[in-house]
C-alpha cells in the first residue's frame, strides 16, 4: 500500500487518524468501501480497548512525489526483493527512481542480510548526489523495512537529502 506515516489527533471528544499513502485508491477501494472497512475495524478495536469512537475520523492524504519519502522507497525495494528480483539490479533501478525527482539531492539505500541467498550475511549500499549527515540543517527522511524471504530476512535502510532548512527570523535585517 506504500504507507508513509499515520498521524492520530486526539482532543477531549474527537479522534482523527490520517494515512499519508502514495496509492490512495488502493487503501479507499471502489465506492469508499475500503475505508469504511477500515473504520469499522478501528471500531471494533476501539471498542475492545474500551474507548469510545463516537468523534473518530479516518482521513487518507496522497503522498504528490513518493520517490522522495524514504519510507515508500524502503518499501519499493522491499517488494522488489519479496518478487525475488536481484538485489543489484533492484538497488540501481530504485535510486534512478528517487534521483529522477527533483525534490531529491541525494539517497542512499543500503540492505543487509544473506543477500541472493547466500550463507554468510552481507552488505550492499548504493549511494548518488550529496548526503550531509553531520548537518542539522539538511533535510534528510530515514527509513528502515524487513524483507521476508524463504531464506531469511533481509534489512533494507533507505536516506534521502531533500536540501538544507533556512528559516528566516521575522523581524531580521538582510545585508
Amino acid at each position: 500500500l506504500y504507507i508513509a506515516g499515520i498521524e492520530i489527533e486526539r482532543s477531549n471528544r474527537k479522534l482523527r487518524i490520517v494515512i499519508k499513502t502514495a496509492r490512495p485508491g488502493m487503501l479507499i477501494g471502489r465506492q469508499g468501501e475500503g475505508a469504511v472497512r477500515l473504520k469499522e475495524n478501528l471500531k471494533k478495536f476501539m471498542a475492545g480497548e474500551h474507548i469510545s469512537s463516537d468523534g473518530l475520523a479516518l482521513d487518507v492524504e496522497e503522498i504528490r512525489v513518493p520517490e522522495a519519502n524514504a519510507a515508500i522507497v524502503a518499501q519499493m525495494v522491499v517488494e522488489a526483493l519479496e518478487k525475488r528480483m536481484p538485489f543489484r539490479r533492484v538497488l540501481k533501478q530504485t535510486i534512478e527512481k528517487v534521483m529522477a525527482s527533483r525534490d531529491v539531492k541525494g539517497a542512499r539505500i543500503a540492505i543487509s542480510g544473506r543477500l541472493g541467498g547466500a550463507e554468510m550475511s552481507r552488505k550492499e549500499q548504493i549511494k548518488k548526489g550529496a548526503l550531509p549527515l553531520q548537518t542539522i540543517r539538511a533535510d534528510i527522511d530515514f527509513s528502515r523495512a524487513t524483507a521476508h524471504l524463504s531464506y531469511g530476512t533481509i534489512g533494507v535502510k533507505a536516506w534521502i537529502y531533500r536540501g538544507d532548512i533556512f528559516k528566516e527570523k521575522q523581524g531580521a535585517k538582510r545585508l
